[in-house]
């Protein structure tokens, strides 16, 4: 059965593009015939450079990322500076075409869940207009459960029932950093919610692979 996984997040800089090229690894290396997009940002593409490197060449840097904008800002904002625009019904057709190649696509947003992603539309509309299963990435660090469960919250119901947490390890741990995931426990299914650790400033998917908790965490995300 074909899946759809969107990736997105709390807040920018969350580490989403680390956890799509990880599990774009990961499922190529269980032969699965995995896509993965980042269908819009803005402020360079690195982002899609990182995803294109994890799927080894299965689809292109413009199938992974058609839409890109120079400005560091919300892409709907750097695409109006540009005098450009993002229609929903031209991203959404896009993953679509992608969807019916691929037994699971990856979807990354840009920013996080009702970040701006073009004219009248976000990663939130993505996700209910897609069915797909949200994967909510965070910093894990003091104020991160406030922050996902706003996130979790502007989700409607059922979506949320399926949702996933990822919580990324800092390199620098605070006070909340091991606490965090029992305390988020408390409002949201503890099967649901996974941590990842830091996996170093140079991320590697390739080094990041050969950690067996790393694979197991991925194994269970995707199971």
């Amino acid at each position: 059965m074909k899946r759809t996984l969107f990736i997105t997040g709390t807040d920018t800089g969350a580490g989403k593009t680390v956890l799509t090229a990880l599990l774009a690894a990961h499922l190529r290396a269980q032969k699965i015939r995995v896509a993965a997009l980042k269908p819009v940002c803005s402020g360079g593409r690195d982002d899609a450079r990182n995803i294109f490197a994890a799927l080894g060449g299965t689809l292109t840097l413009a199938e992974i990322n058609p839409w890109h904008f120079r400005a560091a800002i919300t892409p709907l904002l750097a695409a109006r500076r540009e005098k450009q625009s993002i229609s929903r019904a031209e991203v959404l057709a896009h993953i679509r075409a992608t969807q019916k190649k691929f037994d699971v696509t990856l979807v990354e947003g840009a920013g996080g869940l009702l970040s701006p992603l073009g004219e009248n539309f976000d990663s939130h509309d993505l996700i209910l207009a897609l069915r797909a299963t949200p994967v909510i990435v965070a910093q894990n660090k003091l104020g991160v459960v406030n922050h996902l469960l706003l996130t979790l919250a502007a989700l409607p119901a059922d979506f949320r029932a399926a949702a996933k947490v990822v919580l990324m390890s800092p390199a620098k741990p605070d006070a909340a950093t091991a606490t965090n995931a029992g305390l988020l426990a408390e409002f949201f299914p503890a099967k649901e919610i996974f941590t990842l650790p830091w996996l170093g400033q140079k991320f590697s998917t390739v080094a990041a692979l050969k950690n067996p908790p790393v694979r197991r965490t991925l194994s269970k995300l995707t199971g």
